[in-house]
């Protein structure tokens, strides 16, 4: 009797330790190894936006030598489908999260969602070097994007559904008209590029991040391939803009979009440390050499004339 009782206790000791040990394991506060500045977390990223965001990762990691960010870029609605991953930290997209997105993280996680809108962005229209046609009007860009256009143009997308460019043109460009039937995908943004490149009747959009850095060799590479079309500006009937910088920021070219970073992260960590960086003077200042504009700094515009 005395060695039952002396073995019940000691099946009652264990199974308190283990569930005591198995309840540490599950607090997201024991389980968070990282700091604002040190360990390692993913982020999920908008494909359209890999040369900025591995620009960012590359500076932010030489200045904390103990931290690294891992991106995984995919569409933006993967992205999305992310809220629902408890190992991803931020997700990086071109729009804020819904009220029901919000419901479900709250629920799920146990904590409030923090986004910040940090670069606007432009879909850039490229064209083919033999392309006869380089100045459009919106209506036009919307008549290649139905297939209505007078010449046999081909609009090509990374992807034809669930990236962020395709979900723009849907909702701020054709707003209710349908995409015609001979939109092709490449599996990339790069891709576009490549495809546009090689075939003259093809019509490409992505983020201007890709093709606006002219100090990127890569991308010094991708405009001797192809062209950027000029599209009517907003604010001046028959004056053709590029998606330049100035033209974002005083909304003359017409497609414009937000870069939006959204933290789901209970206690203060990497991932805080990483939006603070993309938010403050050195993330700002790499949004604006790479050609986005820079949502949360003031920088100047000067007016200068060019003596030809």
């Amino acid at each position: 009797m005395t060695l039952s009782i002396y073995t019940r206790r000691i099946f009652f000791y264990l199974a308190g330790l283990i569930l005591l040990l198995n309840s540490c394991g599950n607090n997201p506060e024991e389980q968070q190894k990282d700091t604002i500045d040190t360990g390692t977390i993913y982020i999920s990223v908008d494909e359209s936006f890999k040369p900025v965001i591995d620009s960012q990762i590359r500076v932010f990691e030489a200045l904390h030598r103990e931290a690294r960010i891992i991106p995984i870029y995919k569409p933006e609605a993967e992205c999305v489908r992310d809220f629902a991953v408890d190992s991803i930290r931020m997700v990086i997209i071109t729009r804020r999260f819904t009220e029901q997105e919000e419901n479900f993280i709250v629920d799920s996680f146990k904590l409030a969602p923090k986004s910040l809108v940090i670069a606007k962005d432009a879909v850039a229209v490229i064209l083919n070097p033999s392309s006869p046609d380089t100045l459009f009007t919106m209506d036009e860009v919307r008549q290649i994007l139905t297939g209505r256009f007078k010449e046999n143009l081909i609009p090509i997308f990374d992807g034809t559904h669930a990236t962020s460019t395709v979900r723009f043109i849907i909702d701020s460009v054709l707003r209710g008209e349908t995409l015609t039937s001979k939109t092709m995908a490449a599996k990339s943004s790069e891709g576009v590029i490549d495809y546009v490149s090689k075939n003259p009747n093809s019509v490409g959009f992505i983020g201007v991040s890709w093709i606006g850095n002219r100090d990127d060799t890569a991308q010094l590479s991708f405009l001797k391939k192809i062209r950027m079309a000029w599209i009517e500006s907003t604010d001046k009937p028959e004056n053709y803009v590029l998606p330049w910088q100035a033209n974002i920021y005083y909304g003359r070219y017409p497609m414009i979009r937000d870069l939006v970073y959204i933290l789901k992260e209970k206690n203060t960590g990497l991932g805080k440390g990483f939006a603070n960086f993309l938010s403050g003077e050195q993330g700002q200042l790499i949004f604006r050499r790479a050609y986005l504009w820079p949502a949360q700094m003031n920088f100047n515009i000067r007016v200068t004339k060019l003596n030809e």
